[in-house]
């Protein structure tokens, strides 16, 4: 006799599978592999310093300045005051689906922001901040 799955030993092995979908994105998967080739030390992304990164201004401006404190929130640009859609993936399930649209913002507001392109370990950071907001 076969065992049977209920719905509530589905739900429960999706839950687990969950945090397994974070960290197998293929943008993710891609600065991981840049960041080696930046480091050789290099070990991993950290949700920590993604945050930090996020919160830390430069000058006047932030990440936080156009997006605000939370990533589930809608923002506004610094100057323009266009509305821009929430960051976290589980707020605007678009965001970091599509690698050219994510480097060209990253291209763009890093050099905003920081005067300077961002490397691969702070791209990282910051999408594993991103992508672990709920």
């Amino acid at each position: 006799m076969k065992p049977s799955l209920n719905k509530t030993s589905i739900l429960a092995c999706l839950a687990l599978a969950l945090p397994l979908c974070a960290s197998a994105n293929p943008i993710l998967e891609s600065y991981r592999t840049a960041a080696k080739q930046e480091n050789p030390a290099f070990k991993d992304f950290s949700a920590a310093t993604g945050q930090k990164f996020y919160t830390a201004k430069v000058g006047t401006l932030s990440c936080a300045s156009c997006h605000t404190d939370s990533p589930m929130a809608a923002g506004k640009h610094a100057s323009t005051n266009k509305e821009i859609l929430p960051l976290a993936p589980a707020a605007n399930p678009k965001r970091f689906a599509d690698a050219a649209n994510v480097e060209k913002w990253f291209k763009r507001n890093c050099n905003d922001v920081l005067k300077r392109a961002c490397t691969a370990q702070e791209k990282g950071d910051f999408m594993s901040y991103v992508l672990s907001v709920k």
